[in-house]
């Protein structure tokens, strides 16, 4: 038997296997989150994040000065001293109206609209398509790195506003846990919009404007109305998790009454905790079928 029998007859190599959707998916996670970090919409997030930190410097400037800082109307009991509102009342309205209500909501739709969308825009998402691995996992490894970039971004501006804010007539101390419902309620607020807008981003073309749409548009209108309807928005049930109370007598504590009829506590987990996993399955269910056309 020659030698090049020999080779005709040896067994093949097997061809291995490819990776599993979990390894897939952080295999994804480390090329995208680079690119994330160093994208344009990292410019905008800093700048959403950066107003608050910046408010909250200013306030803390104006304590510094002795001015009146949210000085509210005087006391009942005669001796005709201001009351005013303490630290930790201040930051639980700033992670009410701007974290809550605006930047969880608009970083979930500038980044989870894009998780597909820029691939096509860009034309490659063919590239990440030809690799050995599911399309699914493709957009949940992309989802990871938004995920990542988002919290780490967020979470670190909502400590500098805590350290800024909460000594001024308050205690670091005694809003400690609260703060940490706070890190955790806006992790779950990224997490939960990202896959709603990431669903809308695989399925739609114009993902950006129908998520915009949704979030000023339907929640806001929504919360308004009584009813039934505020249960298909995704802030009636994260308001119900935000633990500070706004101060009694006051605009604020009026406008937030209006937006905030809560559920039970493990009504809002379950089914925010319906909402990301429905949604995210439902991305990487599209991704699968879709046939992505890159236009010329």
């Amino acid at each position: 038997m020659t030698m090049a029998d020999s080779e005709t007859m040896s067994p093949a190599r097997p061809i291995p296997a490819a990776p599993g959707f979990f390894t897939s998916g952080l295999r994804i996670f480390d090329l995208s989150l680079g690119e994330m970090l160093w994208s344009r919409r990292t410019i905008f997030m800093l700048l959403v994040v950066g107003a608050p930190v910046l408010i909250a410097l200013f306030v803390r400037l104006l304590v510094a000065l002795g001015a009146p800082v949210f000085e509210g109307p005087q006391g009942r009991d005669g001796s005709g001293q201001a009351i005013r509102m303490t630290g930790p009342a201040i930051f639980g309205l700033m992670i009410w109206a701007f974290y809550l209500r605006f930047t969880i909501p608009v970083l979930g739709v500038f980044y989870g609209t894009a998780l597909m969308a820029d691939e096509v825009e860009d034309k490659t998402i063919t590239y990440l398509f030809a690799r050995p691995v599911r399309r699914g996992a493709v957009l949940f490894g992309k989802y990871l790195a938004y995920l990542a970039c988002t919290v780490f971004v967020v979470l670190p501006s909502v400590m500098i506003v805590y350290l800024l804010i909460v000594p001024i007539n308050g205690s670091l101390g005694g809003s400690f846990i609260d703060l940490l419902k706070d890190l955790t309620l806006l992790s779950l607020g990224l997490a939960v919009y990202g896959a709603v807008f990431a669903f809308i981003g695989a399925k739609l073309k114009r993902p950006l404007l129908v998520g915009l749409v949704f979030i000023f548009g339907w929640e806001q209108a929504a919360l308004l109305f009584p009813g039934y309807l505020k249960k298909f928005t995704i802030a009636y049930y994260l308001q119900a998790l935000v633990p500070h109370a706004m101060p009694d007598n006051s605009v604020i504590s009026l406008i937030q009454g209006i937006f905030r009829e809560s559920p039970p506590l493990w009504v809002s987990l379950f089914w925010l905790g319906a909402i990301w996993v429905a949604f995210l399955a439902l991305a990487a269910w599209v991704v699968e079928r879709r046939e992505y056309v890159l236009e010329q």
